[in-house]
């Protein structure tokens, strides 16, 4: 299995209920209903408040790179991307486990 971790940081003056904001959350809440490659789906906003922490994170687990692939490839995943590309900037992890 891999873990795709993924956390999101707003854009300076972009607010959690900023439109655009609100969409791109409800695309990847959505995803994993949508995307058959994901055996966990999990994302949240982040409750701490220390100035290192990120706003947003994503947990999702596939069963290989190639599921791992498909999932970054699907329409819905590059969809909801295209949002979040608009608000803020992300790091990401992909690890076996």
């Amino acid at each position: 299995m891999i873990r795709h971790l993924v956390l999101f940081k707003l854009n300076d003056g972009v607010e959690r209920d900023d439109p655009r904001v609100v969409a791109g959350v409800k695309a990847f809440e959505e995803l994993g209903g949508i995307v058959p490659e994901l055996r966990f789906w999990e994302c949240a906003w982040n409750i701490s408040e220390r100035p290192i922490a990120y706003d947003y994170a994503i947990n999702s687990a596939v069963e290989d790179t190639d599921a791992l692939t498909r999932y970054l490839e699907h329409p819905a995943h590059q969809a909801g991307v295209g949002l979040w590309r608009e608000f803020a900037t992300w790091v990401i992890a992909d690890y076996e486990f």
